[in-house]
């Protein structure tokens, strides 16, 4: 039996793996992008591209038609902005995408959102029970909150099958985003350790969430339910960070001897400067960034192995292996 799987932001990190991972199975896939976004790739692949935005309705139509299988991997990312800017892609695309969906047999509709999502404090073992807080310190976690729970709705009201995924800090070859801006930062000596660098820093390898996103599709007690995901073993922010410098031959980064009771409100005064003055980038010191290199981010992924038989096949040591080769071949 053929099935159909329409992945949204297939040009980009995640979404390019698993339509790799798709076709390699056999899989019929199709994406929407942008006129003047690269799909060399995914043409080399024999995946169909829609051209268009995520946000005209007639090209998410077209998209989603005869689809079995919808995976949302299209956002706008960043931890600077005007959160208006990330609700436009990251909520009313959604919306867009999950209206061309409403009373369609769809298999499974997987939403990607992120660890992000929790209260950005220390976490210990934190599962999907937690209550997510209404606001949130960047405009793109803010977003993703209001995407995660607009979904869900459309499971609620119009039955939309969909499966919520929150993995943590994605990492792999093929990168051109998040980890590029980590490698920068450390090469202009510009990123600093808020703490000793022992806490958790919630990673996951990019192969290990495309084997969850078909453990997604497959279980159907995974329709309208929450899963957190991660490498599901203890990686701390000094062995993540010093994994890349060591691999790329880059300066260390400083610890800042800086307590969070005090880093906190000198980020939120740097950030509200930056906005009075308009500042097209962000400031030095960030709450994004106070959460990504100060806070513990320790999440529980037993509810992932119990309902979708969630078992990370790559190791941290190996996944980096090959992460950090492909950086080094391509420069």
């Amino acid at each position: 039996m053929t099935s159909t799987w329409l992945i949204t932001g297939a040009t980009g990190f995640v979404g390019g793996h698993l339509a790799e991972a798709c076709t390699g199975r056999g899989l019929t896939v199709r994406t929407i992008a942008r006129p003047d976004s690269e799909g060399h790739f995914l043409e080399a692949l024999g995946v169909a591209v829609v051209r268009g935005d995520i946000t005209d309705p007639a090209v998410v139509r077209e998209a989603v038609a005869g689809a079995d299988v919808v995976v949302h991997c299209a956002a706008k990312v960043g931890d600077w902005g005007n959160v208006d800017d990330y609700r436009a892609v990251n909520v009313e695309g959604l919306r867009q995408l999950l209206e061309a969906c409403k009373g369609r047999p769809l298999r499974r509709f997987v939403h990607m959102s992120s660890l992000g999502v929790y209260a950005a404090r220390h976490h210990h073992g934190t599962d999907e029970n937690e209550p997510l807080p209404a606001t949130h310190v960047d405009a793109y976690t803010q977003s993703k909150v209001e995407a995660e729970r607009l979904a869900l709705d459309y499971h609620r009201r119009e039955g939309v099958p969909v499966v919520v995924l929150r993995p943590g800090f994605i990492y792999g070859p093929r990168d051109r985003t998040l980890l590029p801006k980590v490698i920068d930062r450390l090469r202009h000596r510009q990123l600093r350790f808020i703490g000793t660098g022992k806490r958790a820093l919630n990673t996951i390898y990019v192969g290990n969430l495309v084997d969850a996103i078909f453990l997604a599709v497959e279980k159907p007690q995974a329709v309208g339910q929450v899963y957190n995901l991660t490498d599901g073993e203890f990686v701390s922010k000094r062995q993540f960070i010093d994994t890349i410098v060591k691999e790329l031959t880059l300066p260390r980064p400083r610890v800042i001897p800086l307590p969070l009771v005090l880093a906190r409100p000198l980020a939120a005064c740097m950030e509200a400067w930056a906005r009075r003055s308009g500042a097209k980038q962000a400031p030095a010191l960030t709450q994004a960034g106070i959460k990504f290199m100060g806070l513990d981010l320790d999440f529980s992924i037993q509810k992932a192995k119990r309902e979708l038989g969630y078992q990370p096949r790559t190791r941290f040591e190996d996944a980096m292996r090959q992460t950090m080769a492909w950086y080094k071949q391509k420069g």
